[in-house]
């Protein structure tokens, strides 16, 4: 019985065939491409004014040069925001629930920025490493520290996206659970378990775009350290 309530993170596969690449797929259909008319529809309109304002607010402490990932950083977090709020759907799969997949995005894209880091400004990246005013003894010890810091920070990014998705999933599946086996018995407390059910589905949802933001966030300042 415990090992079902995993079972929702498993891979799904048809005739042998892995149908993650349709979940990673799907995303980029449901929305509706950009138009050559002067007047767009209300949901383009919508969709152009977030991608705008949360593109502004993402590039706002960056330099010129950091400017250039914003289509990068924005098509990540509208990517992100989308496959997590599928998620919640009934009978759907979240690719993010899987370290592999998040670490596929987070290694590569913080290696990008230190690499950027150490051929634009070398001395500037070399010197996150060592604060400034250190005493000569804790100089060896706190390079050790800060180097740990910096290999740790890919990690951090997708263990926080795939644990904080997959205990939510889990709280929902066990909370969902308890209403059926209670509603024969004690309808009043299945009643009021559903009532919790439905405020912790509300949370996820926040919850579903608030950690697809402080992904690309997270990101966005790691850029700024070495552009």
């Amino acid at each position: 019985m415990m090992m079902s309530f995993f079972d929702q993170f498993a891979s799904p596969t048809y005739l042998g065939i892995p149908l993650i690449a349709i979940a990673i797929a799907l995303p980029w259909v449901l929305y509706p491409t950009p138009s050559s008319r002067w007047v767009n529809n209300r949901l383009t309109t919508i969709q152009g004014w977030f991608i705008n304002r949360f593109t502004n607010q993402l590039m706002l402490p960056l330099n010129m040069g950091g400017h250039k990932w914003a289509l990068l950083l924005a098509s990540l977090m509208i990517f992100l925001i989308t496959i997590n709020m599928l998620g919640l759907l009934p009978y759907t799969f979240t690719p993010t629930t899987q370290l592999s997949f998040n670490m596929g995005f987070a290694v590569p894209l913080w290696l990008a920025t230190v690499i950027i880091g150490m051929r634009n400004q070398p001395t500037v990246a070399l010197g996150h490493l060592l604060p400034e005013g250190t005493p000569i003894l804790l100089i060896p010890v706190l390079i050790i520290i800060e180097t740990i810091s910096l290999f740790i920070r890919p990690l951090a990014l997708g263990v926080r996206l795939t644990a904080n998705l997959t205990a939510g999933h889990l709280l929902i599946q066990l909370i969902a659970t308890a209403v059926f086996v209670l509603l024969p018995m004690m309808p009043t407390v299945a009643i009021l378990t559903a009532t919790v059910l439905f405020l912790l589905t509300l949370l996820e949802i926040a919850v579903a775009m608030i950690q697809a933001y402080v992904f690309v966030l997270l990101l966005s300042l790691y850029l700024q350290e070495n552009v």
